[in-house]
């Protein structure tokens, strides 16, 4: 073989080489949309099979090379129909994402293939003149490394193939067509707002499912639904389903059809133990506590008696500061005052990001939330600020027509301790006259755990979990929402996140904290990347003819 390329082309060598790294690498960026069963992938990845195939034949004079690539080839063309997921959603900022993972990737790679040739190099380059030579060379000129016979073609049409595969891979993600990620429609809302209406008693985390950043799947009857968002391949659904507990069966088999035909990883956060036990029953997924909810009974709630003395003495310390509080509907406040608490409240943020996905609605004061609670605290005596006499604000949504559930806390850093304080007890204060008769708090995670393992007799186990999560609340508030819950005696509600395999347990919780907004991996970017607003569309799988006859129905 070594004679037979001495009568061919003098780049046909060089441009093999190039060739077979290039295709290595994108079989690399293939390899897991392959393992999670994309299509596209599958096409991609027929395409360079046989490319690379031929370059390892032309340019290392690999027949065993070439053969294991044609045996690949032949094993995806076998099993073709298994590869049949659809596109995940997607949005621009993914080509920046990419361009400075491969540009770092190609840097290292440059690196290696500027120095695997050492008794090949001219001279003793140093490490900087080495980098100059991979820089130059992405962008496909010479460098300062001078290389003996026709070692430096093939040193420079590899570097350029890397900078002609990042250039290339990067155009393709920022102008591709978008597949933007579901958005809840007015129609969906709409029908999820009849659920609510008629069930939304049975979850304290049914009004969440409003949030527009989710999208939906109903029964084939519409009289439960489930709604999710797709974070990392993890297809997320948080609490229990909506609407009628009979027809919770049909809502998660459709939500299972639509993790198959994307191949996304189906899981569940934050549902109650019956929503575990359904999802369980129905999918054969598994089900672990994740921690408890705070539920207060309006009726049992006092301030007097020892347990409470610690709130009791510092509501009592902030009204003599002279705080007053006030609890009202949205509705009943106008669009002025409501655009101050707007503001207050983005300004009060501790993050840049919105935090919150299963416990959290995403927005103050729309016109449809008319039924949500608004605490708010108030110093009239103290010097105006840039949100007036506003110190804290406390927003809760409809849990059913007699409960409220806790969407928000804020607080003027600058206001004395323990306003949130203030106004939960003033909103369980004020709770019958809008005829409230449960408050949902924060969520504890893990608070079992935390309970149990401080008691005495608890075994090293159960002590070093708690360690543990001693040790995380120094970034995540895992012990300190526990004690805040605990200091107004609720009773605990558990919950729990179904999952499909242990081993999907460290991505499940990756994706959790990205929609918790915990994580963020976006990337600003330019103006002509940035994900223009695109009308939501139904999932490509869904045809008219699948599509359930019960929307006729509904609309006749």
């Amino acid at each position: 073989m070594h004679h037979l390329v001495e009568v061919l082309p003098g780049a046909l060598g060089p441009f093999a080489a190039a060739l077979s790294l290039s295709a290595g690498v994108l079989l690399l960026l293939l390899a897991h949309g392959l393992k999670r069963a994309k299509r596209r992938a599958w096409r991609a990845g027929v395409a360079l099979l046989p490319a690379g195939a031929v370059a390892q034949f032309v340019y290392r004079h690999s027949v065993v090379g070439a053969l294991i690539s044609l045996a690949l080839l032949a094993v995806l063309v076998r099993y073709r129909s298994a590869f049949s997921a659809l596109p995940d959603p997607r949005s621009r900022w993914r080509a920046l994402a990419n361009f400075v993972l491969m540009s770092a990737g190609s840097l290292v790679l440059g690196l290696v293939i500027v120095s695997v040739h050492p008794h090949r190099i001219v001279g003793d380059p140093s490490l900087a003149d080495r980098l100059t030579h991979v820089l130059y060379g992405l962008f496909g000129f010479e460098g300062p490394v001078d290389y003996q016979g026709d070692t430096s073609w093939t040193v420079g049409y590899s570097l350029g193939a890397l900078g002609l595969l990042t250039a290339v891979t990067t155009i393709y993600l920022a102008f591709r067509p978008e597949h933007p990620a579901a958005q809840l429609t007015e129609e969906d809302e709409a029908r999820l707002r009849a659920l609510l209406a008629g069930h939304g008693g049975r979850d304290s985390l049914g009004h969440f499912a409003l949030r527009r950043d989710k999208a939906v799947v109903f029964s084939p009857s519409g009289k439960a639904a489930v709604t999710y968002r797709v974070v990392s391949g993890v297809m997320l659904a948080s609490g229990d389903p909506i609407g009628d507990v009979e027809a919770w069966p049909g809502a998660i088999e459709r939500f299972m059809d639509e993790a198959r035909a994307h191949s996304w990883t189906p899981a569940v956060v934050g549902c109650s133990e019956t929503g575990a036990q359904v999802w369980v029953r129905e999918t054969g997924l598994d089900a672990l506590e994740l921690g408890d909810e705070a539920v207060v009974d309006v009726a049992d709630f006092s301030l007097a008696g020892r347990a409470m003395r610690n709130v009791r003495q510092m509501v009592k310390r902030i009204e003599r500061a002279g705080y007053e509080t006030r609890v009202r509907r949205v509705r009943d406040l106008g669009e002025a005052e409501l655009e101050r608490i707007r503001r207050a409240a983005d300004a009060w943020r501790g993050t840049e990001t919105e935090r919150g996905f299963s416990m959290a609605l995403g927005r103050i004061g729309d016109p449809a939330d008319g039924d949500c609670l608004i605490a708010t605290a108030h110093k009239p005596d103290a010097e105006p600020g840039p949100h007036g006499d506003l110190k804290a604000i406390l927003h809760f949504v409809p849990w059913g027509p007699n409960g409220a559930s806790l969407d928000l806390m804020r607080r003027d850093r600058s206001a004395d301790p323990g306003m949130n304080e203030l106004l939960i007890v003033a909103a369980l204060q004020a709770a019958p006259k809008f005829g409230i008769e449960r408050i949902s708090l924060n969520f504890a995670v893990f608070r079992s755990a935390l309970a149990r393992g401080e008691k005495i007799g608890a075994g090293p186990v159960l002590r070093a979990w708690r360690g543990l999560l001693l040790f995380l609340s120094r970034w995540f508030q895992i012990e300190s929402l526990y004690k805040f819950n605990a200091k107004f005696q609720p009773r605990w509600e558990p919950r729990f996140v179904v999952y499909r395999t242990a081993a999907d347990l460290p991505r499940l919780g990756f994706a959790y904290l990205r929609a918790e907004g915990f994580v963020d991996l976006a990337l600003p970017l330019p103006r002509f990347l940035r994900r223009r607003a695109a009308a939501p569309r139904p999932c490509a799988h869904r045809t008219p003819e699948r599509e359930p006859a019960h929307r006729d129905m509904q609309t006749a």
